[in-house]
């Protein structure tokens, strides 16, 4: 399988695995020293075992730099362009200074001992608690103020959700179609192999069953996401693998923007923690347009602008369509307030991040025995319970809490005027430029408080009309080696971008179950690859294509059958990385990062 490079699921690039955008181990990145030194110092100090993570296009050099330190390369991560090594210790200082050195971290496990979550104690004290990034945003306040999300639903087109504690309430998450490459098999139908999707609806609308309504600014005691009383409608285009293609994520969004008012649903937020590294102006491409079209319908749209840090003056495809809201990551600023973090992508003069919210290290639910439970537990986890991720997928997904407090608030207010107020009321970030930070950090009880502004964006709109292919980006799905690309569907099917627009722009691509002239659910689901093509082939009991879903997640993480190369769920990593040294109110940030988990040029869907 190719390393994923970009749909990204904004949580970082991940370490060992398949699905590029979860981090490697942890700690606290080593303080350099000026990178002119002539020969590296320490060279016959006692040797430890680091993660060097280079910069992109820099891993060679990288490695030498490491041999120059008198180290040696013990393993290659290829998929966060990082290598393991042993290091004199002496010499780590010098290192972590070289020019193509991002940071250097010592491999190990997260100490989480100090931080017992479900304590009081542990609410506040640790930096990527929701409790404490509630506090710091003001939604607390907002919670005070009568605020929770309360009859508002917000659309989570992900990996699926698994109703775990603090998502398993009657109404907390309501079904809407699985989309994705496990629909036939019931045991897996609707709910998280992955772990990405269940961890965005935990950061959204997580609410323990022991939280009281009215009293949630006072709790230090139950998990509350953003918006505790707003729902989750779930649908899942990711599997199991992260494996999906923008035509999937296409019919997703189709259908919310179709079904937004169905059965009570009150879809007025939608969350999208992915994006793909298409170079295709939103001014042509479908996936912005798809985005733009819901935008238009009355939705307040969520984008994590990607986990590509300073490597590309482009946000990820759809945050680059200017109507919707681009999200990128923050971290705890060494003096105090907020820094934009090192991997959240930095945008062009024209289009970068509208706002930041924190990204990095945030905790939210686990998912037992999803693909990044079993590849990143061991360091990831919190209490059991919880995990750590880090990425602008969290961001993103902390930004439609908001979005859903706002629209409780202002039921009539229209996405636009959301939009103005959430970066009307940010606040400057340490160093923040407005194409790293945007407008800044997003302040719920600023926000909560403001007036609802006359605004109406007024930007070119897109047409769509440009190529499925080009808005895939650098990678595919594939099937027994062969790649799903051009201008069709996973079934096989052409796709007229010209006509779907036009569809699309009366919220009426979606018929029945039907999009692009083929079921999407049901027993007859997907594809079968047939020497170099894909054909359209039914589901037969719970196999695909003679493959058995049992080996839907293997001990390697990989899946037998269809693999997902390059997509990225944006996040950085899952338990690994640390945030070097910086510690907040005297707690140190020692973390995991999510951050620039690509879906590759797939879609989700």
């Amino acid at each position: 399988m190719r390393p994923l490079s970009f749909i990204t699921w904004d949580d970082r690039r991940r370490a060992r695995a398949f699905l590029a955008g979860l981090g490697a181990a942890a700690a606290v990145v080593l303080a350099g020293v000026p990178a002119s030194a002539a020969t590296a110092p320490g060279a016959g100090t006692p040797p430890q075992r680091v993660i060097v993570r280079a910069l992109p296009g820099q891993l060679a050099a990288a490695d030498a730099d490491i041999a120059a330190a008198a180290g040696r390369v013990v393993e290659q991560i290829p998929l966060i362009t990082a290598s393991v090594a042993q290091v004199p210790s002496g010499a780590l200082a010098w290192l972590s200074a070289q020019p193509g050195v991002a940071e250097v971290t010592p491999d190990g496990p997260v100490r989480l001992a100090s931080y017992s979550y479900p304590s009081a104690a542990g609410l506040t004290a640790y930096p990527g608690s929701l409790a404490r990034i509630e506090q710091e945003l003001g939604v607390d306040q907002a919670w005070s103020d009568g605020y929770t999300g309360a009859g508002v639903g917000v659309a989570l087109i992900d990996t699926g959700v698994t109703p775990v504690e603090g998502l398993g309430s009657p109404g907390q998450v309501i079904n809407g179609p699985d989309l994705s490459f496990d629909n036939a098999s019931a045991s897996v139908r609707y709910l998280d192999a992955n772990g990405h999707g269940t961890f965005m609806a935990g950061i959204i609308a997580g609410r323990d069953p022991g939280a009281v309504a009215g009293a949630y600014a006072g709790d230090t005691t139950d998990f509350l996401g953003i918006a505790p009383d707003s729902h989750i409608v779930n649908v899942k285009v990711g599997s199991a693998s992260g494996a999906v293609d923008v035509s999937q994520v296409l019919a997703a969004i189709d259908w919310v923007v179709q079904q937004r008012y169905t059965n009570g649903y009150n879809i007025r937020v939608l969350n999208l923690s992915f994006g793909t590294d298409s170079t295709q102006s939103y001014l042509l491409d479908p996936l912005a347009y798809a985005a733009e079209a819901a935008w238009h319908q009355g939705i307040v749209v969520v984008v994590s602008a990607g986990n590509r840090g300073t490597a590309s003056s482009q946000l990820a495809d759809p945050a680059d369509d200017p109507y919707v809201i681009a999200v990128g990551a923050s971290a705890p600023a060494a003096g105090g307030g907020f820094a934009v973090a090192p991997f959240s992508s930095r945008g062009s003069p024209t289009r970068g991040p509208d706002v930041v919210a924190p990204g990095t290290s945030v905790v939210s639910l686990r998912d037992p025995g999803s693909v990044i439970d079993d590849g990143f537990g061991a360091t990831a986890t919190v209490d059991g319970r919880f995990f750590l991720g880090s990425g602008t997928s969290e961001a993103a997904a902390v930004v439609s809490g908001v979005a859903a407090l706002l629209v409780q608030e202002h039921p009539w207010a229209t996405p636009d005027q959301v939009k103005a107020l959430l970066t009307g009321t940010a606040v400057p970030v340490v160093g923040g430029s407005p194409a790293a930070s945007g407008h800044g950090e997003v302040m719920a009880s600023a926000a909560v408080s403001a007036p609802l502004p006359p605004v109406i964006q007024s930007f070119p709109r897109s047409t769509g009309t440009g190529s499925l292919e080009a808005s895939r980006g650098t990678d595919h799905v594939s099937l027994n080696g062969v790649e799903l690309t051009g201008e069709r569907d996973i079934f096989g099917n052409a796709v007229n971008t010209a006509q779907l627009a036009t569809v699309e722009s009366y919220a009426d691509s979606y018929q029945g179950d039907e999009w692009n002239g083929a079921a999407w659910t049901g027993d007859y689901y997907v594809y079968s690859c047939t020497g170099d093509s894909w054909a359209y082939v039914p589901w037969t009991g719970d196999t695909w294509a003679g493959t058995p879903w049992s080996a839907l997640s293997t001990s390697a993480g990989t899946w037998t059958g269809v693999t997902w190369s390059g997509v990225t769920w944006s996040g950085v990593t899952w338990s690994g990385v640390t945030w070097s040294g910086v510690t907040w109110s005297g707690v140190t940030w020692s973390g995991v990062t999510w951050s620039s988990a690509v879906w590759a040029t797939a879609a989700w869907g």
